[in-house]
């Protein structure tokens, strides 16, 4: 009773591959502006990383760019996937 969700819905991806490219540039959009926000708002303080002295501001640059990579490469996935079940004319794994 009420809906349950179907065999091909994962985690919320989906709707038309449309919706997915806006979604998806609206969340590199995002970390744009989050780095952009650290790297701006953040000191120019160093820490040492074995031996050698590293912004601080880099630090989460790095996570947000390693996020931002997971994004990328869930996107292309996807869309391989979707390719994979057009062609096939199946939607189970």
């Amino acid at each position: 009773m009420g809906s349950e969700p179907q065999p091909d819905e994962r985690k919320g991806l989906t709707g038309a591959p449309s919706d997915l490219n806006r979604r998806f540039r609206v969340a590199l959009v995002l970390y744009v502006g989050l780095g952009l926000l650290v790297w701006f708002t953040m000191g120019g303080g160093k820490v040492l990383v074995q031996g050698r002295p590293v912004e601080l501001r880099l630090v989460p640059l790095i996570v947000i760019g390693g996020l931002a990579l997971r994004t990328v490469i869930a996107h292309q996935a996807e869309r391989i996937r979707r390719q994979d079940g057009k062609a096939d004319g199946s939607t189970s794994l």
